[in-house]
């Protein structure tokens, strides 16, 4: 397993953007597809952009295309969530996590995911 740690959560007004990191360590981190996740008070985690491990292509959830963008720096073993246009529902813990997903390239399910971060936290507000 990988162990992954974010950083970048805050507090930002509506339309504003907000970057988080992902750094991730451990053997074999290129063979893991990384995924973000989000955890509104009270609701369900949900699948916010995963991540291929080959390529680093990356597919987005409805709720967020157009809006949020991944990137890496693989000299850092950093994955970033460039959040721009937030909105009060993109209040939530954000997590990063990895697995290798066997045989697929791309999964936003929280089950297909083995190794997590401990979260950080985003609000929207006025």
């Amino acid at each position: 397993q990988l162990q992954l740690v974010e950083s970048g959560g805050g507090s930002v007004q509506p339309g504003g953007s907000l970057t988080l990191s992902c750094t991730v360590s451990g053997v074999n981190r290129e063979y893991y597809a990384i995924g973000w996740f989000r955890q509104p008070h009270g609701q369900e985690r949900e699948g916010v952009s995963c991540s291929r491990a080959t390529d680093g292509m990356t597919i987005y959830a409805d709720s967020v295309k157009g809006r949020f963008t991944v990137s890496r720096d693989n000299a850092k073993n950093v994955v970033y969530l460039q959040m721009n246009s937030l909105k009060p529902e993109d209040t939530a813990v954000y997590y990063c996590a990895a697995d290798y997903l066997y045989g697929r390239s791309w999964s936003l399910k929280e089950d297909d995911f083995s190794s997590w971060g401990q979260g950080t936290q985003v609000v929207v507000s006025a």
